[in-house]
């Protein structure tokens, strides 16, 4: 079965235009993001055990991979400017839900509701990779990718420091109506797109599961972006706990600004887009992962330093996205009729191996503390770079023979 693309209406990838893409790409994951400062309040609040509290990042997780496996593939399928804009209205429907919610049950409905549709993200990207000019392409996914970096480490500040000012509540109010007016503004600027095959919905998935039993260098990049985005689940699910407890004892806007230590990752994001850009996928990919285990011995210290703490974050959130692009970048150079369906089946590897490393953390950190947490992240990293050093050893060896 072939699903060919037609291309998108001729339009130029204006400097705007890319922008918006990448503001309308940060706020649609940052909707996932906005309650892992407030985890502590919202403990108290509906009277919430550390380890259900961790449940209610996994909850958005796994909401947001069933989206990827189920709904992003329709970029394949229909015009990706009407559901995009679909998508973002239904993520507003869960942000308000939250916002209003009276009880535990409608607070993990609004999380559900939210990861499902916010999966936008996803669709932008590879829409963006297809209006950009082939010599350019890592550097735009580099691009979107800050962007969608940005919104996942700028959603903890923002959440931090609304909630300090109002309450919890006020920071779901604002991320609706955020989205809401950057809905209208990619509505109106961007591109619609011809009439595509018409291929049943069942076959448009299966094709996703297809892609992975024929795309060995998609099972290899999706298995090191769960090892990755699992790293990053555990700090930032773990970090509440640790900071609103001695000898830190923040409240949520101290804990939501250190998400501003992780725009470092923006650094990686653009470095990696570049590399691949110039043919270093393997250098980029390989000095990440080396990273990103290195970065879990200074979080060893984290419970009494706060310089080891920073050093970790900034550490860890670098090589987490430079793992992240390396991914996508090379990803994104193969299959080009394909790669609505290539994201789902990549990006819902990443967030289930996000949504295993929320939920295990909640229960690790609930049994043995944060240096059960630093465990748990280190044997993820681990992990992945002896799978990636297999890899290349196999490379080496097919290249000798």
């Amino acid at each position: 079965m072939s699903l060919a693309t037609t291309p998108p209406n001729q339009i130029t990838l204006t400097p705007f235009l890319l922008v918006l893409m990448a503001v309308a790409t940060g706020l649609a994951v940052a909707s996932n993001y906005y309650v892992q400062p407030l985890l502590h309040t919202l403990m108290q609040a509906f009277g919430l055990s550390n380890a259900v509290a961790g449940w209610l990042v996994t909850t958005a997780q796994l909401g947001y991979a069933l989206g990827l496996l189920l709904l992003v593939p329709l970029g394949d399928l229909f015009d990706r400017r009407k559901l995009i804009v679909s998508m973002n209205l239904l993520t507003i429907a869960g942000l308000l839900t939250i916002a209003f919610s009276p009880n535990a049950s409608w607070l993990f409905t609004g999380a559900v509701l939210t990861g499902l549709c916010s999966i936008s993200a996803q669709i932008l990207v590879p829409f963006a990779a297809t209006l950009a000019p082939e010599a350019q392409r890592g550097r735009v996914v580099g691009v979107l990718m800050s962007g969608l970096l940005l919104g996942i480490l700028l959603a903890r500040t923002v959440a931090g420091a609304l909630a300090s000012l109002g309450d919890w509540r006020l920071v779901y109010w604002c991320a609706a109506v955020a989205m809401l007016l950057v809905t209208f503004a990619l509505f109106y600027r961007l591109p619609s797109e011809s009439s595509k095959p018409s291929v049943r919905y069942r076959q448009l998935i299966q094709s996703v599961f297809m892609l992975f039993q024929q795309e060995r260098l998609l099972r290899l990049r999706a298995l090191l972006g769960a090892m990755a985005f699992a790293c990053f689940s555990i700090l930032w699910t773990a970090l509440a706990f640790l900071l609103s407890s001695p000898p830190y004892q923040y409240g949520e806007g101290l804990i939501g600004l250190f998400g501003l230590l992780g725009v470092a990752g923006v650094m990686a994001a653009n470095l990696a887009g570049r590399l691949t850009d110039h043919g270093r996928n393997d250098l980029s990919t390989s000095l990440f992962l080396i990273a990103l285990l290195i970065s879990w011995l200074a979080l060893y210290f984290a419970s009494s330093s706060l310089i080891a703490l920073v050093i970790g974050i900034l550490l860890l959130d670098l090589a987490v996205q430079g793992v992240h692009i390396s991914n996508q970048s090379i990803l994104y150079s193969i299959r080009p009729e394909s790669r609505s369906r290539m994201t789902s089946a990549y990006m819902t590897s990443y967030f289930g191996g996000g949504a295993v490393g929320s939920l295990a953390c909640g229960w690790v950190y609930q049994h043995s503390g944060w240096h059960g947490v630093v465990g748990l992240g280190a044997g993820f990293a681990l992990v992945g770079l002896l799978i990636w050093l297999l890899t290349l050893r196999q490379q080496q060896a097919a290249g000798h023979s």
